[in-house]
């Protein structure tokens, strides 16, 4: 637990103004770097970026934003939550994290999944009903490419490689997490391939993740492989008071999940849903000790090692996400590291 770290997320939503005009993509991005900007300069451990193909999610190349983020920044830790390894090609992965790692001085991370949507899919050619084998078989060559030796390699879905360097090698080791959204199968091949555990926990009470830790250090312990940590992101949001706090995300968080509900036949999101995911599930909102009470209470139930929130809720404006990161970064983590003294 001493080595709790506390970060951020965000997909880069596109956001209204002040007007109540949707912003574009482009200004969307623009504030995005200026969000990260603040986290480092208040400490805070890390900054994630999800990458989608989507108009309502702008971040649709979290790596040339992060070197962006790199540029202005000088501590906070740079990665994507998550890169969807399905539909990219694990060389050009390698050696775009590589390339940030290069010039952030060692701060690069990459959290590889299969992402919760599928547009990539179409997008970039690749046939849905391969799901499954895209990215086993990514993530295989990618486990390889970090052993930063001459790789030989062969599968069904790419080109093979024989006795291949790739550039430009990393100084040190490039972080690689497995992102999860709640499969016992993807624990264990993160298990398997010896990587840290990443859990996605965007609906419900965080303690029913807890047979995923369990099983996931049980497949450690089993394939004689090192403890690593296990972390976790949640949606959350901070203001100066718990009433304050849900009256600014709720009418912005419930289109955005209204959105993604039309779109995989789940029912709107009324007021009685929300305030349970507050009081008892996975939205981490209120005025900062709420929160950081609710963040240690994760912690200690389900023993994890990094705990980012995702601090973007549809379209929830940029001025106020700003104010929410400082309150995170000046109160809510002070007040969780004293807690868990």
């Amino acid at each position: 637990m001493d080595q709790l770290e506390l970060g951020l997320d965000t997909f880069g939503d596109v956001t209204e103004g002040a007007d109540g005009r949707l912003l574009s993509q482009a200004q969307v991005l623009r504030n995005v770097v200026e969000e990260a900007a603040l986290a480092d300069a208040l400490d805070i451990d890390f900054i994630g970026l999800g990458e989608h193909h989507r108009p309502d999610l702008a971040i649709s190349a979290p790596e040339v934003v992060l070197a962006a983020i790199a540029s202005r920044t000088k501590r906070i830790r740079l990665g994507s939550s998550v890169t969807v390894l399905s539909t990219d090609d694990p060389v050009r992965v390698f050696q775009r994290f590589a390339t940030l790692n290069a010039i952030s001085n060692g701060r690069a991370e990459v959290i590889l999944g299969r992402g919760s949507f599928t547009e990539s899919f179409p997008l970039f050619g690749f046939d849905l009903r391969q799901y499954d084998l895209l990215f086993e078989e990514r993530l295989n060559l990618f486990v390889e490419l970090l052993k930063q030796e001459p790789v030989t390699w062969r599968g069904k879905t790419r080109a093979p490689l024989i006795n291949q360097r790739v550039y430009p090698e990393v100084e040190g080791a490039l972080k690689t997490w497995v992102g999860v959204g709640g499969s016992p199968e993807s624990v264990l091949r993160a298990a398997h391939y010896g990587l840290p555990l990443m859990l996605a926990i965007i609906g419900g009470p965080a303690v029913r993740f807890l047979p995923y830790v369990e099983l996931y250090r049980r497949a450690l312990d089993e394939m004689k492989k090192p403890k690593l940590p296990i972390g976790l992101h949640s949606p959350g949001y901070v203001a100066d008071t718990d009433a304050l706090a849900k009256e600014e995300f709720w009418p912005h968080y419930k289109k955005f999940r209204d959105r993604i509900g039309a779109e995989r036949g789940w029912g709107p999101m009324g007021r009685d849903e929300f305030e349970q995911e507050i009081a008892h599930g996975a939205l981490y909102v209120g005025a900062p000790e709420t929160v950081a009470k609710k963040i240690v209470a994760t912690v200690r139930a389900l023993g994890v090692a990094r705990f980012d929130m995702k601090y973007s809720a549809g379209t929830l404006p940029h001025e106020k996400m700003m104010h929410c990161i400082d309150l995170y970064g000046r109160k809510v983590i002070p007040l969780v590291r004293d807690m868990m003294k």
